[in-house]
């Protein structure tokens, strides 16, 4: 079962959690409001539920059995006594590493010095890459990968932070030969993506899953037939409607927003890994495509010289 994750706002962070608690988080904005009463009761206190019966979490939550129930099958597990198990095995995992980290993991505050300050992005931006790669369905990382390779062109879309990694998405698959452009703009976006075809596949970049203008764009790609991968935070965001696969991030918000760059390091994360997953499969091309442009640059460095080609 392939978990994921959410981001928290205002509250504090953590410690390092397990990916069923990560996993409930990237469906928090999707559940019922009762169902959601369970899941923040799970994200906060995931030990405690573990030890808790069907009935004290249903009254702790204020709600009924039936709801809890309802909740475990909507995020794929059988039963309660299945999510109980679960959690109780993935805390005893996690507590090894919570209680050394569990400073570093709070919320940053007005008396913080900036050294914390520092040490608490730090270690929120690395558990983003860490819980991203965790999660992450390398099934669907892997037929992305299979997708992108074979494809005619790759469109990139994406607007504001999610603009940055589409961009740099479209230089590293330029670079090893795959023809790919990245759009930010709302219209040229639709009009690139109308202009698809089913050889083609295109990529929204949205941490939110929210984003109109990607999802416009996507969903354009769509109805031309190119096969459409949505890079998001949140599974059953808007966005997955417009998308054939979905691969998924996990990263936070803290109160300065220091998880603004945990989004984006954690979709540059899942792109490194579609990336290098295409590149391995071009690789005699992509190692030639590598070395022919980093020659192309050499002589705008300082102090480096380009090679003489013979």
């Amino acid at each position: 079962m392939t978990k994921t994750s959410k981001l928290t706002r205002g509250g504090p962070l953590d410690p390092p959690v397990g990916p069923t608690v990560v996993r409930i988080r990237s469906l928090l904005p999707s559940l019922a409001p009762a169902e959601q009463r369970v899941a923040q009761r799970i994200i906060d206190d995931p030990e405690r539920v573990a030890a808790s019966s069907i009935t004290e979490l249903a009254k702790d939550c204020e709600t009924s059995e039936a709801t809890v129930i309802r909740f475990c099958h909507t995020i794929d597990f059988s039963g309660y006594r299945e999510l109980r198990l679960t959690l109780a095995s993935e805390a005893g995992r996690a507590r090894g590493a919570g209680e050394n980290n569990r400073a570093v993991a709070a919320d940053i505050s007005p008396d913080d010095t900036l050294a914390r300050v520092v040490e608490k992005i730090a270690f929120a931006d690395a558990r983003a890459v860490e819980e991203t790669a965790a999660q992450l369905d390398v099934a669907v990382l892997e037929r992305v990968v299979e997708l992108i390779t074979a494809a005619g062109r790759v469109d990139l879309y994406g607007v504001g932070a999610s603009a940055f990694v589409a961009a740099d998405f479209q230089q590293k698959l330029h670079r090893i030969g795959c023809t790919s452009f990245a759009w930010s703009d709302a219209h040229i976006m639709l009009t690139s993506a109308a202009v698809l075809s089913p050889a083609d596949v295109a990529v929204g970049i949205s941490h939110t899953g929210a984003t109109v203008e990607t999802i416009d764009a996507l969903a354009e790609a769509r109805r031309q037939g190119a096969t459409t991968v949505a890079i998001t935070n949140f599974p059953r965001s808007p966005i997955a409607e417009a998308a054939d696969l979905v691969l998924t991030t996990a990263a936070r918000e803290t109160t300065f927003r220091s998880g603004a760059t945990s989004s984006r390091l954690a979709q540059l994360t899942v792109i490194d890994c579609v990336f290098v997953g295409v590149a391995q499969r071009r690789y005699t091309d992509a190692r030639l495509a590598l070395e022919t442009t980093r020659e192309a640059v050499r002589g705008r460095r300082v102090g480096q010289e380009p090679r003489r080609r013979k």
